[in-house]
């Protein structure tokens, strides 16, 4: 098998490691002259500066065809500088000729044809690629008489200058070169101006930034030395730069597919292979297009439904809120629509209780509103907002409530808004409904075969294959139970960034801001640079204490099980360090801190909020349990290890006693892990554990957050009080629940939806463990999808929900 195996590896391994570069250089340096031409296919009969940094051609678009285009040449990303029919890629075969008539002519063999560039009055010699990245078309005489630098697309390169008149235009999308959605144009009256476009069409539609020189501006200049300036009458008006020459670096100023004008270099020394090396070095124009775009007509940075937040970077993200899915999950300009049954505006059927809210922090879609009310609370706003058909979000802040209707457009995180959105959504439909591939029932491979085998042949043909196929798949559940039962190395942990100790200190300045203690580590803030140090984001560093066989399965466990997960309620983590003794984790960082923090001090989470934070949780958990690759027992679900990010989105972390099962396993032994108040009773009892380990520990949980107390208080005056799921026992079992959040006037007022999640939370905390709700119903239960029975008293053995 193995003399099998040997030439494919041997064939990948050359692939991975000959750089792009190579591949270019083997061409070589000519021009483009009369009678010549350049072939969509044929890479050798693309054109080479006589550095052989820059190429023009054909690039390949996968499926969709070829590009004619400018890019770098000796780097390993495809960049492109300048192209000609973004709108049209054309198939293999098709050439650019120089033409006798003066034209460089794209031919299409299917007899299609596209002029790239004309002068009129001017004879074509030759066209040829010059070091500076500028493609020149030359006369007999050896003038100048067309180039791509007077022409330009999205990007400008250094020596490039962009006259009154001229303009770029941003590219549909990273990977579709089409004209987009916005526009850099020197405008002739001497202003540099930022527009939206009235896509799919090229008019203006907006402006969003302006240098105001109107009357003075000449043109836009990128030099040699990296700066990018719009020249006056009266001097310079610096629009972006950077430190870096063109002798050791790339570089190139580009009007990004989301309106942004950055400046980015690439160091001409990087290593064949290395990817994301271009690095954003300047300021980006404008410093923030989420809050820079609002426009009365289109949907803003983001498509409709959408909305965008900044990342750390300082580039957008544009996000779908909850219960809306992309409209095409490759195409996210398009925006998103509802995963869900709108709204009945049948008077006979309103439908309003059918219907709850997802509250969003500091989110908005400033112009989508039709009604607006002063002097209201909040739950009038939901209410008034539930009872209205039209009304697919409402935005509340500062006593004033919005309504607003779909299609919801200029959609933007805004921190200085300090408010909410109220997003509403049906009860009882999943977030992640109508837009997405939901997981089908799957007919295992053995039962297609073995269906096919007995479809035709003969009978003791098919017996004996059946046996066959059944013998061969189950050596192959056994291997795959094997494989799955073996520890994973750390260094297979996919998509991690590993860092070297001295980089850690670095981050952190010595370790010098503690965010927490824990039983194995100490969490501390950092800042993690991107490459060349210019930009990044702030982390939480997790240093375990010391290197003890305990700390270092702890450490390995962690790693193998976060590192499986992909969900908006679990932490990120984003690397790790295993140099020599020390072992670290550096995650996403929570500038919210931990809800423990939040839950236990004056500055409660609304009742709202606190709701959210419980479903948010759940999903967590339920996750965990049953979707993710390998099922993940937590087992130490505290408000400790629930973290709040910036919009307070809750999100599960610490996964340092988490346990792993293997494929098809429910339970597993495994000694006492967690957090005294929060351990199951199975614990104890030297039984196997189960997923409802962590439904337990939820329920406590659910408990404190209803009342915004500690599950255990010995300070309390009334005995009774002491025990917080005794007390809510008591409540509940007396029909009185008001005492358990009698100082909360939104849950007072909110009466059903407290006995609803007061009743989740006592089936969680049930002793008998099948008794117990999967974290997957309590889900359902605290969204209201389904009914919640009346639980039996926590310490009983009654009939399972």
């Amino acid at each position: 098998m193995a003399s099998y195996i040997a030439p494919v590896v041997l064939v990948l391994v050359f692939v991975v490691i000959v750089p792009l570069p190579l591949v270019a250089n083997a061409q070589s340096y000519r021009n483009l002259t009369t009678g010549s031409a350049i072939m969509a296919g044929d890479p050798s009969t693309n054109l080479l500066s006589s550095s052989g940094e820059f190429a023009f051609g054909f690039q390949t678009m996968g499926s969709s065809g070829f590009l004619l285009a400018v890019w770098f040449a000796k780097i390993s990303e495809q960049t492109v500088i300048w192209s000609a029919n973004g709108d049209s890629l054309v198939p293999k075969g098709s050439k650019l000729r120089l033409t006798d008539d003066n034209r460089l002519s794209l031919d299409n063999p299917s007899g299609g044809e596209k002029t790239v560039a004309e002068q009129p009055g001017s004879k074509f010699a030759y066209a040829s690629m010059l070091n500076t990245g500028n493609l020149v078309v030359m006369s007999p005489l050896g003038d100048v008489v067309w180039e791509t630098f007077d022409h330009p697309t999205d990007t400008m390169l250094p020596t490039q200058k962009l006259g009154m008149g001229s303009q770029l235009v941003a590219r549909y999308s990273q990977t579709n070169y089409s004209d987009g959605r916005f526009m850099l144009a020197m405008q002739g009256d001497g202003n540099l101006v930022l527009y939206t476009l009235a896509y799919p069409l090229n008019s203006i539609n907006k402006a969003y930034w302006a240098t105001n020189s109107v009357g003075s501006g000449l043109e836009l200049v990128f030099n040699q030395s990296g700066q990018v300036y719009l020249t006056t009458s009266n001097g310079t008006i610096e629009i972006q730069s950077n430190n870096f020459s063109t002798d050791g670096f790339y570089q190139r100023a580009v009007l990004d597919s989301h309106g942004i004008f950055s400046q980015y270099v690439y160091p001409k020394s990087t290593i064949p292979g290395w990817s994301n090396n271009w690095s954003k070095v300047s300021e980006p124009v404008p410093p923030n297009i989420c809050t820079s775009i609002a426009q009365d007509v289109g949907s803003g940075v983001c498509g409709f439904n959408s909305y965008c937040t900044i990342g750390d970077d300082q580039s957008p993200r544009c996000d779908c809120p909850s219960g809306y899915v992309w409209l095409d999950p490759d195409d996210t300009v398009k925006g998103c629509k509802q995963d869900f049954q709108p709204q009945s505006c049948n008077k006979t059927n309103p439908e309003g209780d059918k219907f709850t809210f997802k509250e969003m922090i500091n989110i908005d879609w400033p112009l989508s509103d039709y009604e607006k009310y002063n002097g209201q609370t909040e739950n009038w706003c939901r209410q008034d907002c539930l009872s209205d058909c039209f009304c697919a979000v409402a935005i509340y802040r500062d006593s004033t409530c919005w309504k607003k209707k779909v299609p919801l457009s200029n959609g933007r995180t805004n921190i200085a808004m300090n408010g909410k959105a109220l997003v509403k959504v049906r009860i009882g439909d999943s977030p992640f409904g109508f837009g997405e591939n939901k997981q089908k029932n799957k007919i295992p491979l053995h039962v297609v075969i073995v269906g096919s085998v007995l479809s035709g042949g003969s009978v003791c043909l098919n017996l004996l294959l059946v046996i066959v196929t059944l013998l061969t798949c189950r050596r192959l559940r056994s291997k795959k139970a094997d494989s799955e039962q073996q520890p994973v190395p750390i260094e297979e942990a996919g998509g991690l960034r590993h860092f070297k100790y001295h980089e850690i200190q670095e981050a952190t300045n010595g370790f010098k801001e503690e965010l927490g203690r824990g039983a194995f580590g100490t969490v501390y803030k950092g800042f993690v640079t991107s490459f060349l140090g210019h930009g990044g984001h702030v982390v939480a560093v997790k240093v375990l204490h010391r290197l003890t066989e305990k700390g270092d399965i702890e450490f390995k466990r962690e790693m193998r099980a976060i590192s499986q997960t992909n969900h908006k309620n679990l932490v990120k983590l984003l690397g790790y360090c295993n140099d020599d003794q020390h072992r670290i984790l550096i995650y996403e960082y929570m500038s919210n801190s931990c809800l423990a923090n939040l839950l236990f001090e004056d500055s409660r989470p609304n009742w709202y909020k606190r709701i959210d934070i419980a479903e948010g949780v759940a999903r967590g958990l339920s996750y965990l349990h049953e979707e993710c690759s390998r099922h993940i027992i937590h087992c130490d679900i505290k408000p400790q290890n629930v973290l709040l990010d910036d919009g307070m989105v809750a999100k599960i972390s610490d996964f340092g006693l988490a346990k792993l099962l293997v494929a098809d396993q429910t339970r597993t032994l495994t000694d006492v892990r967690g957090t005294k108040g929060y351990v199951a009773p199975e614990w104890f009892r030297n039984m196997p554990i189960s997923a409802k380990v962590d439904v337990y520990s939820f329920g406590i949980m659910l408990l404190e957050l209803i009342c915004c107390r500690k599950n255990y208080e010995p300070e309390t005056e009334d005995e009774p009080e002491m025990i917080l799921a005794n007390w809510v026992w008591d409540c509940y079992h007396e029909g009185n629940l008001d005492p358990l959040v009698e100082d909360d006037d939104e849950a007072l007022g909110d009466k059903r939806r407290v006995e609803r999640l007061v009743r989740t939370a006592l089936w969680c905390i049930q002793e008998d463990p099948s008794l117990r709700p999967t974290m997957k119903k309590v889900t359902l239960m605290l969204e209201g999808a389904v009914s919640v029975p009346v639980p039996p008293e926590p310490c009983s053995f009654l009939s399972s929900v």
